[in-house]
């Protein structure tokens, strides 16, 4: 049941990321990957309040692991870190990496609050 709920999770995490990736993609005309960096940190907040809200174990394995985990990606961000170092963009690349980490962090810590006062409501 486990890997059903992460899988169902992660089809729709997967696909939002795609067609918001697509569209944040073609509205941009930057070589700053906006649409990367839109997703990783919404998806930080969307985590954080998952956490705060404490959904319980299959709560978090469809949304948390499943959705989320989809959702945002690594990978990619490292990606296009890397190809903005490549194109000798040194300063959006620093901006991009550093500010992906740092507001990512902001990101989940104020989705967690978030959570923990819908928790309590």
């Amino acid at each position: 049941m486990d890997l059903a709920l992460v899988g169902v999770g992660g089809v729709f995490g997967g696909i939002c990321r795609f067609q918001l990736g697509k569209v944040l993609s073609q509205k941009s005309n930057t070589l700053f990957p906006i649409g990367t960096f839109l997703i990783n940190i919404s998806g930080a907040l969307l985590l954080g309040i998952l956490t705060g809200v404490d959904m319980g174990n299959s709560g978090y394995l469809l949304f948390g692991d499943g959705f989320c985990g989809a959702f945002t990606t690594f990978s990619t961000f490292m990606y296009e870190g890397f190809h903005l170092f490549q194109e000798r963009d040194k300063l959006n690349a620093f901006i991009y990496i550093l500010s992906t980490l740092l507001l990512g962090i902001i990101g989940y810590v104020c989705g967690y609050a978030i959570g923990r006062t819908i928790a309590r409501l």
